[in-house]
């Protein structure tokens, strides 16, 4: 055991970018190896009438499962099946049609070597993901894909770190392919991911939000009174400001507020028009919601004017895209 912090220190940082340079080649490995076999099991994982099954055992169990989600993400229908479980019952979730996709380092443990027969008198078609070309598995699958592992990342070269890392990235080089073929899009994804942050990025729009708030105007010639009892009134901390062609004008703040109680005496004769940020940045209300936080990114400000066929038609705040998960 090393107790020295300066040695620990050392370890750590030597043993971690030995890690990430082992699990790297064997990726490039990876990168590499891929052929037209890896193209015929996407073709015939695209040409499927059926599901996609994925299984495996132990660590390439876990990698199967996120490898089921990500393709379910993309439109690719998938289930996850645990090879021991799949001998003890759940093989019925499989049905001809379904591809059955089989994840193992060396293709020779027990529980896949009962599998096999099973899922081919099934008639389904097997696709190995494997390392070993000479490997039971990947002799008898219709497909298999080769994952080149020379050794694993973890001092003792037992655990597996370098293959469950190739195994993970052939499963989302196979899922971009597919979704590639299928030509699949912002909308299609948004319509697998309408919850959260990404869902939301991809659907939700300006016009969601503005009519929510309250819609804050005064004129060029409004009065500091009317102004200021409009901005708090509306609780916005803005106001547009309009001409009598009710264009849009400008845009008061509280900063502008601020700035001119500091630099002006006299408040008598104050109007809108004196006090506003003329031109300000505006956004249609059809835009993208994450492009209205774009917009404000790159402006600096926290408020946008919304617009409807160039009409005014209300803010869009900060505050709203903060609050719908958006930053």
């Amino acid at each position: 055991m090393i107790s020295n912090k300066e040695n620990q220190r050392d370890l750590i940082l030597k043993t971690a970018l030995n890690t990430i340079e082992i699990e790297a080649e064997a990726l490039y490995a990876l990168k590499t190896s891929l052929d037209d076999n890896f193209v015929n099991a996407v073709l015939e994982i695209y040409n499927c009438k059926g599901r996609i099954v994925i299984t495996g055992i132990g660590k390439s169990a876990l990698i199967a499962k996120k490898i089921v989600a990500t393709l379910n993400s993309t439109g690719s229908p998938s289930l996850f099946m645990h090879a021991a479980d799949a001998i003890h019952g759940d093989l019925g979730m499989i049905q001809k049609e379904d591809i059955v996709i089989c994840l193992s380092k060396s293709g020779e443990t027990p529980e896949i070597k009962v599998l096999v027969p099973l899922v081919k008198t099934l008639g389904s078609k097997l696709i190995a993901l494997v390392s070993y070309s000479d490997s039971y598995l990947a002799k008898r699958a219709d497909h298999f894909i080769l994952i080149p592992i020379t050794k694993e990342a973890d001092p003792n070269n037992l655990a597996p770190t370098a293959s469950t890392a190739s195994q993970m990235s052939a499963g989302d080089a196979i899922a971009t392919a597919l979704l590639a073929l299928k030509g699949f899009g912002a909308g299609d994804f948004a319509q697998f991911h309408p919850g959260g942050s990404i869902g939301k990025q991809l659907y939700l729009r300006v016009s969601d939000l503005y009519p929510n708030n309250s819609k804050p105007l005064v004129y060029e010639e409004s009065s500091l009174r009317e102004t200021i009892l409009e901005m708090t009134s509306k609780r916005l901390g803005v106001t547009i400001v309009l001409n009598q062609d009710q264009k849009i004008t400008g845009i008061i703040t509280d900063g502008d507020l601020r700035r001119m109680l500091e630099s002006e005496k006299d408040l008598t004769n104050i109007l809108a028009k004196d006090i506003m940020s003329a031109s300000p940045v505006t956004i249609d209300s059809n835009a993208m919601a994450v492009d209205a936080l774009n917009t404000m990114r790159e402006n600096s400000i926290t408020q946008l004017a919304v617009v409807v066929d160039e009409a005014y038609a209300g803010v869009i705040h900060l505050h709203d895209l903060i609050n719908e998960g958006l930053i």
